[in-house]
C-alpha cells in the first residue's frame, strides 16, 4: 500500500515538474518574484545534482568525497532558516542560502545565477518534499536591537559559554574541538566537526550579528546545534555573540573591540 502511495506521489511530482506548475506545494515568492518550478528543474540538473542527487536526496555523485555531507531535501529540513526549530523555512531563507552557499561546505554562493533563476531553483527543490504541500512555514523569529557591545557583556557572554556547556562541542577556546566533538553525528548519522567558532568571521549561514544572533535562537536543524530560544533571554543570547566576536579577535591576537556596534550587511 505504501508503495502504491509513493508511486501515485511520484507520478503527480512529474506531471507537476513537467507543466511547470506549484500543484505539490506552496507557491514560491521572494520580493516579487514568483517561482518556476519548470525553470528550476534545468538549473537543478545542470548545476546541484551532482551533489544533491536526481531525487533531491543528498545522493548525488559527488556526495561520497563531500563533508559535510550534501542536504537530503526529501527530509523538508534545513540548517538557515529565520523560523524556529522544526519548522520549515521561509521561500526567502531557501534563496539566501541558495545566494549566499554555506561557509566550510561544498555548498558554493550561486550569486552569478540571476535572481529569478535562484528563485525558480527554490520552487523545485520545495518539490522534492511533501512537507512543503502539507505545511506551512512558521513566522520569522524576531530579532531586536542589538546592544552596544562591552567588556561587561563580553564576560557575561563567557560565563554563559561555560553554563550552557558551548563548549563541549565548541572547545573552551571555540575552535571546535570540545571534547564530545568527535561523537557528535547529523540526523542522518554521518560524522560532524562543530564549527569553529574563533576562524575568520564568517558562519555556516552568514557573517552579520543579526545571522549569528539568528542561528542561536533557530538552532541548525539537522544538526546537534540546538535553539536557545527557551533557554536564554535576547539580551543574553547578543552577550553570548559578543563573546563570539571576543573568541574571533583573541585567535588573532588583536584587541577586542567594544565601544561600537558591528554594522550588518545588506544580502543581496
Amino acid at each position: 500500500m505504501r508503495m502504491k502511495t509513493d508511486l501515485i506521489y511520484v507520478a503527480a511530482l512529474v506531471v507537476c515538474i513537467s507543466s511547470g506548475l506549484t500543484c505539490l506545494g506552496q507557491e514560491t515568492h521572494v520580493g516579487n518574484l514568483t517561482g518556476n518550478t519548470k525553470h528550476g528543474k534545468g538549473l537543478y540538473q545542470r548545476y546541484c545534482i551532482f551533489c544533491h542527487g536526481k531525487y533531491g536526496d543528498g545522493a548525488g555523485e559527488s556526495a561520497p568525497y563531500l563533508d559535510p555531507k550534501p542536504r537530503d531535501f526529501t527530509k523538508g529540513t534545513f540548517k538557515c532558516r529565520s523560523t524556529a526549530s522544526g519548522s520549515l523555512p521561509l521561500d526567502s531563507d531557501l534563496y539566501d542560502t541558495i545566494s549566499r552557499g554555506i561557509h566550510a561546505s561544498g555548498m558554493p554562493s550561486w550569486k552569478p545565477l540571476t535572481r529569478q533563476e535562484r528563485v525558480d531553483l527554490v520552487a523545485y527543490i520545495k518539490s522534492f518534499s511533501p512537507r512543503f504541500s502539507e505545511e506551512k512555514p512558521g513566522e520569522a523569529l524576531p530579532i531586536p536591537a542589538e546592544p552596544a557591545t562591552s567588556p561587561e557583556s563580553v564576560k557575561r557572554g563567557a560565563d554563559l559559554f561555560q553554563s550552557m556547556n558551548c563548549w563541549l562541542c565548541h572547545g573552551k577556546e571555540g575552535r571546535g574541538n570540545g571534547p564530545s566533538a568527535v561523537s557528535l553525528t547529523d540526523s542522518k548519522g554521518y560524522p560532524i566537526t562543530p564549527f569553529d567558532l574563533s576562524g575568520g568571521t564568517r558562519f555556516k549561514c552568514g557573517e552579520t550579528d543579526r545571522e549569528m544572533f539568528r542561528d542561536l535562537m533557530t538552532g541548525l536543524d539537522g544538526t546537534p546545534m540546538p535553539s536557545f530560544t527557551d533557554a536564554l533571554k535576547p539580551d543574553q543570547i547578543w552577550d553570548v555573540v559578543h563573546y563570539i566576536h571576543a573568541l574571533q579577535s583573541s585567535s588573532k591576537g588583536l584587541p577586542v573591540v567594544v565601544n561600537a556596534v558591528p554594522k550588518d550587511t545588506k544580502p543581496d
